[in-house]
């Protein structure tokens, strides 16, 4: 029954009502009892309204008219808002089933920080233990500066990797925060000591043969030298066979040279040799030194910018010198390579731009890989040593830069380091 519907009914009432009353000559009277008799019911269906919606757990009670749809709806939303509820408890107990099953510790917190739920993993992580710890607040319970600074901060864009103590064993944990619902928080706790552990390992691998190579090498190229200064003397046929030995000799130790390099690079924490660098006077410092190693090359600065950004000066060097060499060694006689410091929105570009024989678009994302190279050539004109773009790629990350490459064949490069202006 419509509410309109409902109110011709109510009217029919009264107006039977003081027809009635009419008869009689009590009108009002009757109208009024009428209208009481309406109200009463009214309150008693209000009554048994409020009793079944205090544990509505079977079905309303009978009722006609609008009451009766009134309950209806009132049922049919209540069913369907139990079967929403049981299908996300069914989803949250699914989720908590596979997160329990997870090697990885996994821990959610409501708004206040306060745990609500953990699996058995982060007990062997974290040293938590659940039911006991839940309601606890979380920074409370880990007693690490670097966890509870990357918890509170609510900058959760990287995940954090911090060394923590697990008893007497000591651990390295990655940490990655997810916010989800109404502020609630869901974290993933990975203990990653074996994976830090063969990082360090190949580290010190590639940076003890690289010194251990370095002796050997040095002893070979300078009997090679002692020999070709006195090419005159020798038999023409050792003559040839001599200069190839010396320059892949020459390449091997260049090849060292930046193994020590990246080496020494990827050994540095973030924060170390940081300085204000004017980026203009180091690009000039380049220039100078290009125009005396490539007296035939043209090296053009296009600085429109007066901004410094902190960094290691040594490091953002030798980032912008390999990627000016391989212009330079790419391009074509005559060519310019252009080195470019402008800002740009809230970045600043830092780009290497050339003319020369470009690269095709299937190589770029493989580019900045160790030893990848586009072409097989290893003569001493071109031939690099397979690391200077893998320099170029760690020097970004750890100056929070972006490198991006642009390219064509036959139209040349260009090579930009997007810093960030912020900070």
């Amino acid at each position: 029954m419509s509410w309109y519907a409902f109110a011709i009914k109510v009217f029919v009432v009264i107006a039977v009502a003081a027809a009635v009353g009419a008869l009689y000559g009590r009108a009002i009277e009757v109208v009024t009892l009428a209208l009481l008799a309406l109200f009463g019911f009214w309150l008693y269906q209000m009554h048994r309204v409020q009793r079944w919606l205090k544990g509505p757990e079977g079905s309303p009670p009978d009722a006609h008219g609008l009451w009766g749809e009134l309950l209806a709806r009132i049922y049919f939303q209540q069913r369907k808002n139990s079967e929403a509820q049981a299908q996300l408890q069914a989803t949250v107990e699914y989720l908590q089933d596979s997160f329990a099953a997870m090697r990885d510790g996994v821990v959610m917190v409501d708004e206040n920080g306060a745990i609500k739920w953990l699996n058995h993993a982060v007990e062997q992580l974290l040293g938590l233990r659940y039911p006991d710890d839940a309601g606890q607040t979380l920074t409370n319970l880990v007693r690490s500066p670097e966890f509870n600074s990357y918890f509170l901060g609510r900058d959760y864009s990287k995940p954090l990797q911090y060394m923590a103590l697990v008893g007497s064993k000591r651990i390295h944990l990655r940490v990655e925060i997810t916010r989800f619902g109404e502020g609630e928080r869901l974290l993933f706790i990975r203990d990653v000591s074996n994976a830090v552990r063969m990082e360090q390992m190949r580290s010190d691998f590639v940076a003890n043969v690289s010194h251990e190579l370095r002796t050997p090498l040095t002893v070979i190229s300078g009997y090679l030298s002692t020999f070709l200064d006195s090419a005159q003397e020798l038999p023409p046929r050792y003559l040839k066979p001599l200069q190839q030995m010396s320059q892949q000799a020459q390449r091997m130790e260049n090849m060292l040279k930046d193994l020590l390099w990246l080496s020494r690079i990827e050994s540095e924490t973030r924060t170390d040799h940081r300085e204000l660098v004017d980026i203009r006077g180091m690009l000039q410092e380049l220039r100078d030194e290009l125009a005396e190693a490539y007296p035939e090359s043209i090296v053009v600065l296009d600085l429109d910018t007066e901004l410094s950004i902190h960094g290691d000066y040594r490091q953002l060097y030798s980032a912008v010198s390999n990627l000016a060499i391989n212009a330079i060694k790419y391009s074509r006689p005559g060519s310019p390579v252009t080195l470019r410091w402008h800002a740009q929105d809230d970045n600043c570009l830092l780009q290497v731009q050339d003319e020369g024989i470009g690269i095709d678009p299937v190589h770029i994302p493989r580019l900045t890989e160790r030893f990848y190279r586009v072409d097989d050539s290893r003569n001493s004109a071109t031939g690099g040593t397979g690391l200077g773009l893998a320099i170029v790629k760690h020097v970004a990350v750890a100056h929070e830069a972006q490198l991006q490459i642009e390219s064509k064949p036959g139209q040349g490069s260009t090579f930009t380091l997007v810093f960030p202006t912020r900070g």
